[in-house]
């Protein structure tokens, strides 16, 4: 942050609170259905086009699109990142969720 002339102290410590991930899953979700699906979830498609998912392990809140594509938010660190979507996926995955073309 320095070498982009932001002035921090020498003895300043810097921790990642929030990690936000834009995600590809490759495939078209259902989204009225995994409403249905997942507890934790809220899909009001007249308010927001994506359903939003929370996720307990890691703590996470995923907005899912019917196009496939994720943001995940909340997330401390990259495997964090990597858990909460692979669990997702797998998810999907399981309970025929996910449309390939």
């Amino acid at each position: 942050m320095r070498k982009g002339g932001i002035k921090i102290k020498k003895d300043a410590t810097v921790t990642v609170q929030n990690i936000v991930a834009s995600i590809n899953l490759g495939g078209r979700v259902q989204l009225e259905e995994t409403a249905r699906s997942l507890p934790r979830s809220m899909y009001e498609p007249e308010q927001f086009p994506g359903l939003i998912h929370r996720m307990l392990d890691p703590k996470t809140v995923i907005l899912i699109f019917t196009s496939g594509k994720l943001v995940c938010t909340g997330a401390k660190t990259e495997k964090d990142v990597f858990r909460s979507v692979n669990n997702l996926h797998s998810t999907l995955e399981e309970k025929n969720l996910m449309i390939y073309d």
